[in-house]
């Protein structure tokens, strides 16, 4: 985690050099945000991660990109056929393709993140079971939301699809969420 820091601390100093050095007309930008949610299965609570994107707005309306982060999910306490299962926490971590449409200048827009989420964490899913975790699988993040020239504020889903792998009973191995998120536009030139 302290590297996730030091990295998100450097790219927001060498970006903060860059913008003041750069034309008020981007095409091109870095997006750091936050996102918190509800978890949407049994083996988890909630998550909280962060989001690190590049885009570059190939027509004003119309944006394409590469995206990261690093999302942590908490784990939860469940019973599973009168067993009480302490499940562990773990974290994704997305590399994917982005897209977004901006019907207007500012205002209303609509967009997703594809790729493959990279489970990292414990080995198990639960303390005191022989279950191994899965190592990922396929990403999506899809998001509605208000933008202007810094600022997206944010709806959205995330999902990281592991099929049947991680399954503890009839407990489904999660990692999704519904939430809300932000992220701030930092302009790196045309």
């Amino acid at each position: 985690m302290k590297s996730l820091k030091q990295l998100i601390l450097g790219a927001g100093i060498l970006a903060g050099g860059l913008m003041s050095a750069q034309s008020s007309d981007m095409t091109n930008m870095l997006k750091v945000g936050l996102i918190g949610g509800v978890s949407t299965g049994g083996n988890t609570a909630a998550n909280l991660g962060a989001d690190i994107a590049y885009q570059n707005l190939v027509t004003p309306g119309f944006g394409l990109g590469i995206a990261t982060g690093y999302n942590h999910y908490f784990g939860k306490n469940n019973t599973v056929s009168g067993v009480r299962v302490e499940n562990n926490d773990f974290g994704v971590v997305p590399v994917a393709a982005l897209f977004r449409v901006y019907p207007k200048q500012t205002g209303f827009y609509f967009g997703a993140d594809l790729g493959y989420g990279f489970i990292v964490g414990d080995e198990k899913v639960a303390e005191g079971f022989a279950t191994d975790r899965p190592d990922g699988g396929f990403y999506i993040k899809p998001e509605i939301g208000y933008h202007n020239r810094d600022w997206n504020f944010f709806a959205q889903y995330n999902k990281t699809f592991t099929g049947s792998k991680g399954q503890i009973g009839d407990q489904d191995y999660n990692a999704g969420a519904i939430g809300v998120g932000f992220s701030y536009n930092i302009p790196l030139g045309n």
